[in-house]
């Protein structure tokens, strides 16, 4: 009894195809592979990202934190300087010689302001607050503001001559310029009169 070809073992016409499936199914393994490899790729850039984000949101959180506690007084010490001034003006309206020749009770209360001024100078140090008082320094726009440039001899140009009103500093932050007056230097010297031709 002979058989159909048609109807014939199935397997031998399926194993035709296998090659043909398998390449398929290894196209359709790459592609998803791939695939695969870049959404991987990309979750790792955006983790990446992420982490850099928050490594910089911790590091401006840490600096605005530190700079809240350094700078939090800055009001109230800019507000404190009118007194520090007062005391200073009041210490400096008693001439030396007549200190000398000052009664107790007078001296005493010299003493008294001397050290309120220098306690209140301790206790705005104790919050970062440092006086700026750059007598015989270079000018530096930054801390000092120029009242007026004047001739000084014994000062070279450019440096501070004198200080009209100490300033004050807060952490790295000026919290008043110094008020200063800055040497031009010597006074030139005048010219010698020009020596007119004798005539003959």
């Amino acid at each position: 009894m002979t058989q159909n070809p048609a109807t014939e073992d199935p397997n031998l016409e399926a194993g035709a195809d296998a090659p043909e499936q398998a390449a398929n199914t290894e196209a359709g393994l790459a592609t998803q592979l791939a695939k695969l490899q870049t959404e991987r790729d990309d979750l790792k850039d955006k983790l990446l990202r992420t982490l850099a984000e928050m490594e910089n949101l911790r590091r401006r959180t840490e600096r605005e934190i530190a700079d809240a506690k350094a700078y939090a007084v800055t009001s109230f010490a800019r507000d404190m300087l009118g007194s520090s001034d007062n005391l200073r003006r009041a210490l400096e309206s008693i001439p030396a010689d007549a200190m000398k020749a000052a009664d107790a009770a007078t001296k005493a209360l010299h003493e008294g302001v001397e050290l309120t001024e220098r306690e209140l100078l301790k206790t705005l140090e104790r919050h970062g607050v440092r006086q700026i008082d750059p007598q015989g320094e270079k000018f530096d726009p930054n801390l000092h503001q120029a009242m007026f440039e004047a001739p000084d001899a014994a000062i070279a140009k450019g440096l501070v001559s004198k200080v009209v009103q100490i300033g004050y500093k807060i952490g790295e932050r000026v919290l008043r310029p110094a008020l200063v007056g800055v040497s031009a230097g010597a006074p030139k010297a005048p010219e010698p009169p020009a020596h007119e031709p004798t005539q003959h």
